[in-house]
């Protein structure tokens, strides 16, 4: 199994895809936008914002909700019409929103993060669609990888520097979490742990900053393989496609020495992936 380009988007900081409607949406956090790609076609158009763009979701109304730095808002797209939702006055001014999406029942999760990567200042939020906002963890350095099992009764959650995989209780009724347990230590060798989606059969699908990767976990947490990505930092997956078997994946460009450019010219573009497994759908946001 390898990754293949599908377009070479040359982004600064590619994250957070979702697939909806035959559509993928993603974002470069860096460059301020919210992208929507349509793999029948190729085209991929833009929504440029003033401030940076930590991650979306897709909602049952056929738009997105948008988290930017410290605000999260509806959009709806291509018509680009932004209306608030929420503010986070109390989060410090060095932290941003990072990577977030949507649980079964519609609430909107999304963490925060230190922008200097250095202070466990971010926490993980949940949002509903009047806007109210209950924080479910503290205490976070980068706030990323976010996956369900196929029952919805687990929450996998991923804080980038612990190189951990969590694995909380969730309660689909409340929202809320239970008490957290380690399920996957990913080693130095094989890079950081990031974004992150789950399949139908419960595996985990971790997209290896450092790692040139996405490697796939079972639901014990054993390494059942590595994708070869062809760029460094690889930075989040998606199951997309009509049957829900293909894995999209995105990555970064900024930051990478000439050497490592030269090594990985493809850096910043959006892979796909061929899987033999069903994907967990993207979930909606209840707005």
């Amino acid at each position: 199994m390898q990754a293949e380009l599908i377009l070479e988007a040359r982004a600064a900081l590619g994250e957070g895809p979702a697939w909806h409607r035959a559509r993928l949406y993603w974002v470069d956090i860096l460059a301020r936008q919210v992208h929507c790609f349509r793999p029948d076609s190729g085209q991929d158009d833009a929504i440029q914002f003033d401030d940076p763009v930590g991650c979306l979701a897709p909602s049952r109304d056929g738009g997105l909700v948008v988290a930017l730095r410290a605000s999260v808002g509806t959009l709806g797209f291509p018509a680009a019409k932004w209306t608030p939702l929420a503010s986070l006055a109390d989060e410090p001014p060095t932290n941003r929103f990072n990577d977030g999406k949507c649980d079964p029942a519609g609430r909107f999760i999304a963490g925060t993060m230190d922008m200097a990567e250095k202070a466990a200042s971010g926490s993980l939020y949940s949002f509903r669609a009047d806007g109210s906002a209950t924080r479910l963890l503290s205490g976070i350095c980068i706030s990323n990888g976010l996956a369900w099992s196929p029952d919805h009764r687990t929450l996998y959650y991923i804080d980038t520097p612990t190189r951990m995989v969590m694995a909380y209780p969730y309660d689909l009724d409340t929202g809320r979490l239970g008490d957290g347990k380690p399920l996957i230590h990913v080693p130095p060798a094989l890079g950081w742990p990031d974004g992150m989606t789950s399949d139908r059969e419960g595996n985990l699908w971790i997209a290896l900053w450092g790692g040139s990767a996405v490697s796939q976990w079972t639901a014990d947490g054993k390494l059942a393989q590595t994708i070869p990505v062809p760029a460094r930092n690889v930075t989040s997956c998606v199951f997309g496609g009509e049957a829900l078997d293909e894995l999209y994946i995105t990555s970064v460009r900024t930051g990478l020495s000439p050497r490592e450019l030269d090594e990985y010219p493809l850096s910043g573009g959006l892979f796909r992936a061929k899987t033999q497994t069903e994907g967990m759908p993207t979930f909606e946001f209840a707005g």
